[in-house]
């Protein structure tokens, strides 16, 4: 099939590098494996974080006129046509606007991946995107799930018929094939300061991402009683404070990285860390792992899903410094337990968050919509 594919809070090609971003580009990825033809339907963005009714009109409207070009675009049977509608990732502040009147208007199925609904924005600033979403995936012909919240979330304004669940997933061959070099790049990477390396890989911004890096840095202070570094991966707006609580005599700021030089960074690295407060599910989680890291991780959203508590690594309550702290000191005093978790943590990823896992669970669900 033609598959039209839509992002509205970021497309796929987006410049700045996030985990959003690479999961859209991994969905095209396994949509074009499962032998369909994708193409980016536009690049449009819907999201709005402030809450202003002003650029949510407009946003409307600049929504509105874009849906209209590409109906009249394809409704007369035009080559690229497509056969079916896939959205990824909408929720209030970023509200798919164009795929639900495209789709009705051609007479093609519509399909929605990692949608989460907060009844609770109802009364809110997004109380229209809010609306909007929930139209939207009552349109849809199925709704792939990440995790188990989402679906809980869901589960009221969706049939269970039409809910699917999609267990996170990542290409592990360039994490794993880093790892078969772990040596090399540790040299690259650390030139020959000692370890053991701690990772994170993070964007910087206000909110929980902020608050991550503080409880972050809280447990870190617990911990200068033993020999550790820290690297940071991520850049943002709020860089500074979430900097700011960090022993910068052990820290290494890494700034932004793509792809292609993340995967010799976690290969490099001894133990990935980070508190995931109010996390969906975390694909820097999923990455480390395949690429042979033990993850220490708060215990929310999705994250219990992706890390094997006490066997790929160590989950805490979320927001705990003193709990994370203690965590992070296991692996760092035990290193046969850490490197039995970094064996089972490579081994889980390639046997049940692969790529390839991802094109089995999905090819069926868009096949069979798609008739």
């Amino acid at each position: 099939m033609r598959i039209a594919f839509y992002a509205p809070m970021k497309p796929p090609d987006h410049p700045v590098p996030s985990g959003d971003r690479r999961m859209a580009r991994q969905l095209m990825q396994v949509l074009r494996q499962a032998g369909h033809e994708v193409t980016v339907a536009s690049r449009l963005r819907s999201w709005e974080g402030k809450g202003d009714p002003t650029r949510q009109a407009r946003l409307r409207a600049d929504a509105s006129r874009a849906a209209e070009r590409l109906v009249e675009r394809w409704q007369d049977g035009t080559e690229d046509r497509p056969d079916l509608w896939f959205t990824y990732h909408l929720y209030h502040t970023a509200p798919d606007l164009l795929g639900p009147p495209v789709a009705r208007a051609l007479g093609i199925p519509y399909v929605v991946a990692e949608a989460s609904y907060a009844a609770k924005q109802a009364d809110g600033p997004w109380a229209d995107g809010l609306a909007s979403s929930r139209e939207a995936l009552q349109q849809a012909a199925a709704v792939i799930v990440l995790s188990a919240v989402d679906e809980a979330g869901l589960s009221g304004i969706v049939d269970s018929r039409r809910l699917h669940r999609l267990a996170p997933f990542v290409d592990t061959a360039p994490l794993a094939a880093a790892a078969e070099r772990r040596a090399d790049h540790r040299d690259w990477w650390w030139r020959g300061e000692p370890g053991p390396w701690l990772l994170t890989v993070a964007m910087m911004r206000p909110g929980d991402k902020q608050r991550s890096y503080a409880v972050l840095a809280e447990a870190l202070s617990e911990l200068r009683d033993l020999d550790w570094r820290l690297a940071v991966v991520g850049d943002g707006p709020a860089r500074d404070a979430c900097l700011a609580g960090l022993d910068r005599a052990r820290l290494a700021v890494l700034g932004e990285r793509d792809a292609k030089a993340l995967a010799p960074l976690y290969a490099a690295a001894d133990i990935f860390v980070w508190p995931a407060i109010n996390e969906a599910y975390g694909l820097a989680l999923l990455e480390a792992q395949a690429a042979g890291l033990p993850v220490v991780a708060g215990r929310s959203g999705g994250v219990p899903e992706v890390v094997a508590d006490g066997v790929t690594g160590l989950l805490t309550p979320p927001g705990d410094s003193m709990a994370f702290a203690d965590a992070v000191r296991t692996l760092l005093v035990d290193a046969e337990r850490r490197q039995a978790m970094a064996k089972a943590a490579a081994d889980r990823a390639l046997t049940q968050l692969d790529l390839s896992q991802a094109v089995a669970q999905l090819a069926p669900i868009i096949a069979r919509v798609g008739q």
